[in-house]
């Protein structure tokens, strides 16, 4: 199984034309446009990974009795290309990307895809695609690459045997369009996330949709947001919507980072772990433990908990101003961004745009 395959490079003979290029990268929303290329990388039980590609940007074909349509057997990842003042473009840890796709993979029952490889699909697409790394502070290219089962067969005695390794690319405006607001969060206790031994540390589609239904009941309670509670007691605090939360106990000097620990049921988020390496660099201690909703709230009132905030790779962190429940609501300091939580946000854009130093080597140079 190769990690050095050869990509068969096909140009787009249509690319879109600069002037409408230009007009997309001033207001790219999120997701919502694509580069003009792709990648793909096929996997079957005989060859391993062969016929790697870059191909311009379309549909794929997909045979009704495909296993990924039936049984969603599917996984993906999510992170970004940056511009660089000088010009260059970089990529924020995307080994670490590719670890914690294998880790989803083997949940899923998925081949490993070689680090080396999935690292090397990036570079073949932003190298070819570079004149769609925005240049605005705040703009980026996100990356997504997801695997998912090709296997024509509608059994459920075994996984598939044939899968379809595809990047494409997006240009994504500031989060903060229009200034960091702090989001009102749902204490979700109908809906559960992940339950332990499931897939709730994997990085797979069927996680997201399971979460809308639970949005969905934020948003008629007037909320931005969901929290995930533990599906036994339903009093832990997990995630919040697609992120991981991080809580600020103390103020100033004497202020420290509390984050629910990775149980198997927790997405090992890459922001996550950024902050629990970049925070105690900064003097800032950090724990990974626990906490329930009743702890949430009076740490709040006797002003023990000064900020709370979610963190992922769209947002960096977005703060929480105000929480509620079916039978409670409360208000996170004074409902606005908190020092700490900002400091934490500009210290790492910093290191992803080249302004701060990078003592980490998390940049990974591509052009």
């Amino acid at each position: 199984m190769s990690s050095t395959l050869d990509f068969d490079i096909r140009p787009n003979p249509r690319p879109t034309p600069a002037a409408e290029r230009e007009r997309i990268l001033e207001n790219p929303g999120w997701g919502q446009h694509f580069t003009d290329h792709m990648v793909t990388i096929r996997y079957s039980a005989d060859k391993g990974w062969h016929d790697a590609r870059l191909e311009p940007y379309g549909p794929l074909a997909l045979d009704p009795a495909s296993q990924v349509l039936h049984y969603s057997q599917e996984l993906f990842e999510g992170l970004k290309a940056y511009r660089q003042a000088d010009g260059s473009v970089v990529t924020f840890r995307p080994f670490s990307n590719a670890a914690r796709m294998n880790r989803s993979a083997r949940r899923m029952a998925m081949p490993d895809i070689p680090e080396e490889l999935f690292v090397r699909a990036l570079e073949v697409l932003v190298s070819t695609d570079r004149d769609w790394v925005p240049d605005q502070p705040g703009h980026s290219l996100y990356l997504r690459p997801f695997m998912f089962a090709t296997t024509r067969a509608l059994g459920v005695n075994q996984p598939a045997q044939e899968y379809l390794f595809v990047v494409i690319a997006s240009p994504s405006g500031n989060y903060y369009a229009r200034g960091i607001r702090p989001v009102t969060v749902w204490l979700s206790q109908t809906y559960t996330r992940a339950a332990p031994g499931g897939t709730g540390e994997a990085k797979t589609g069927g996680n997201y949709a399971a979460s809308f239904a639970g949005q969905a009941e934020a948003v008629a309670h007037g909320c931005d947001q969901v929290v995930w509670l533990d599906a036994v007691e339903h009093r832990w605090v997990e995630e919040v919507g697609s992120m991981n939360l991080m809580f600020v106990l103390g103020s100033g000097s004497g202020a420290r980072l509390l984050t629910p620990a990775l149980t198997g049921t927790l997405l090992p988020g890459i922001t996550r772990d950024s902050m629990l390496k970049l925070a105690p660099d900064l003097g800032i201690p950090v724990e990974e433990g626990k906490i329930n909703i009743d702890e949430w709230q009076a740490g709040c009132e006797s002003g023990e908990i000064t900020e709370v905030f979610g963190c992922g790779t769209a947002a960096i962190i977005s703060p929480v101003g105000a929480v509620r429940g079916a039978d409670r609501e409360w208000t996170i300091g004074n409902g606005e961004p908190g020092e700490l939580s900002m400091r934490l946000r500009e210290e790492l854009l910093g290191i992803q745009s080249g302004t701060r130093p990078d003592p980490y080597g998390w940049i990974h140079r591509i052009i």
